[in-house]
């Protein structure tokens, strides 16, 4: 390779490094407050893809409409979820961890009930030009997902350290008991994690569609990729996710280059790798204090 095909190579990966980041932070927003790990917050993606397939392919909706009633949705539904599951937060994590399983499980057979299982494709909703930006040409579209990730990030950020139910998450997050002494509801912020943390999981899946066909099953393959990437930057840590995706995406996009048909293995030994040197990831590891 040479230096330009470094560097385009490296947006590309970049590119699909953000879908896992925020994929990540859907699973560290959940794990941070509640101490519960979602496995079925892959499927959760897999049904905001759906859902922007149902209103920007075949509803003809503007893109950024689309996606905002996508999102919303899918929150709706998180925190639908979350409220099924409260009763058992604090008691048995066992179950709960049984419960988000089944919840993947059952998002599955739903979608192939009302979307078939066939699938569909995803356009992008800009037409992905190249571009060349200093000598280095790049997809248009993969500018599009690290611009729009990158506001995602932002508005987390704000939102966790500005907002008062936010600043009220980050207190649960460190102790449930002293967070309820101080008349914080820690059942509220319990739910807005799981909304935000499906909220952030529709915009990933609206932003891998267009490079996926997207089916019942794409939440497990996507869904892996954050878990892993979640884990590489040190679970439940938000910044830790978001390094750990890019870098993820990175190591693919390098590895694909070099040796496309051994590229998941050559990700998986790296991966492995990096957690033998530092098990609690890149950037450490946040835990939730529980009872």
């Amino acid at each position: 390779m040479d230096l330009r095909e470094i560097l385009q190579t490296g947006v590309g990966g970049l590119s699909i490094g953000a879908v896992y980041a925020l994929v990540a932070l859907g699973f560290s927003i959940v794990y941070r407050t509640i101490g519960l790990v979602n496995f079925g917050h892959g499927d959760v993606l897999m049904v905001g893809a759906f859902l922007m397939v149902t209103f920007f392919v075949n509803s003809h909706l503007a893109f950024p409409l689309a996606l905002v009633i996508a999102v919303a949705l899918t929150a709706t539904m998180g925190f639908g979820f979350e409220r099924v599951l409260r009763p058992l937060e604090r008691k048995d994590l066992d179950l709960m961890l049984i419960g988000t399983i089944g919840f993947g499980i059952a998002l599955e057979g739903a979608a192939v009930l009302i979307w078939g299982s066939e699938g569909q494709a995803m356009p992008t909703p800009i037409n992905d030009t190249p571009i060349n930006l200093a000598g280095v040409t790049v997809r248009s579209y993969d500018v599009l997902v690290l611009v729009l990730a990158a506001a995602v990030v932002v508005g987390l950020y704000l939102f966790l350290e500005r907002a008062k139910a936010g600043t009220a998450m980050q207190a649960a997050a460190m102790d449930h008991e002293a967070a309820t002494a101080m008349g914080i509801d820690v059942a509220r912020c319990n739910g807005r994690a799981f909304a935000i943390g499906a909220g952030i999981a529709a915009v990933a899946g609206a932003l891998v569609g267009p490079r996926l066909y997207v089916s019942a099953g794409m939440g497990a393959a996507v869904g892996v990729k954050g878990f892993a990437a979640a884990i590489l930057g040190g679970f439940g840590n938000i910044p830790g996710a978001i390094v750990g995706g890019l870098a993820l995406g990175l190591i693919e996009a390098y590895a694909s280059g070099s040796r496309g048909s051994y590229s998941d293995v050559i990700t998986f030994v790296v991966f492995t790798a990096v957690i033998m040197l530092r098990p609690s990831g890149l950037l450490g590891e946040r835990t939730v204090s529980r009872p």
